[in-house]
């Protein structure tokens, strides 16, 4: 199998669920091998800022609370993949969704004369995952992540404040070596939020696993280990693809 230069694109899927280190890989997919990370939810809030005819009615069907279709879907990705920074390949985030999404997207790419070269499905268990989103925290500047179940020792100091008269849950409270106080995403501090987001990722997931291991496609990495660790799994599974 060839790409690049050598004209086969590098379409890779990633998939796991939350706290799997999906961003990090993503960042390295695309440091490594020059191709975009394309995440429909990105898609879908820049159509925000613009005014051609699909992007109205994206906006429009955002604006009216509805879920938007595995055809409108498709049409974003399609105008998303007709940019030049995708002609020889890209990360899939977020997409497909569904196995109707995953047909029309080899479908599409056949059409090009491509196809899908792997699903790298980054594996966790759910305890695990939960305990990453609910205890992760980052630096307001800088951007830099911690997390007080793993990492506690890179703190100056952590802890759960309760309210004063302990009308909400108590609230997490974290500083850096350097005296910044570190910021917290208000989804991560709900557990109930957490758990319908695995939810949610179990249940539109797994047929799409089914699907892509049917294929042959689908490449699972143990994403319960060193980020390095990780990022060699990946490009060890991405150098057998292309070696076949």
């Amino acid at each position: 199998m060839l790409y690049g230069d050598e004209k086969m694109g590098l379409y890779v899927i990633l998939m796991g669920v939350q706290g799997a280190g999906k961003g990090e890989q993503a960042k390295y997919i695309r440091e490594t091998y020059q191709i975009p990370h394309i995440s429909t939810g990105d898609l879908f809030r820049a159509m925000k800022t613009r005014a051609d005819d699909l992007a109205r009615r994206i906006q429009q069907i955002m604006a009216e609370g509805r879920l938007i279709d595995d055809a409108t879907t498709n049409e974003v990705v399609k105008d998303r993949l007709s940019q030049p920074d995708a002609a020889n390949g890209v990360i899939f985030d977020g997409y497909p969704r569904t196995p109707a999404q995953a047909d029309w997207l080899e479908q599409y790419l056949e059409s090009k004369s491509e196809h899908v070269s792997i699903v790298l499905l980054l594996q966790l268990d759910l305890y695990t995952a939960f305990k990453r989103a609910f205890g992760r925290i980052s630096h307001p500047s800088n951007g830099k992540s911690y997390n007080i179940y793993y990492n506690a020792d890179e703190l100056k100091e952590w802890q759960f404040v309760e309210h004063p008269d302990k009308t909400f849950p108590p609230r997490l409270r974290a500083i850096d070596q350097d005296g910044a106080e570190l910021m917290r995403r208000p989804d991560d501090g709900n557990a109930d939020a957490i758990l319908k987001r695995i939810d949610i990722y179990v249940a539109t997931t797994r047929p799409l696993i089914d699907y892509y291991r049917g294929k042959g496609l689908l490449r699972e990495i143990d994403a319960d280990q060193p980020i390095p660790a990780v990022s060699d799994a990946i490009k060890a599974a991405i150098a057998a693809v292309r070696a076949e």
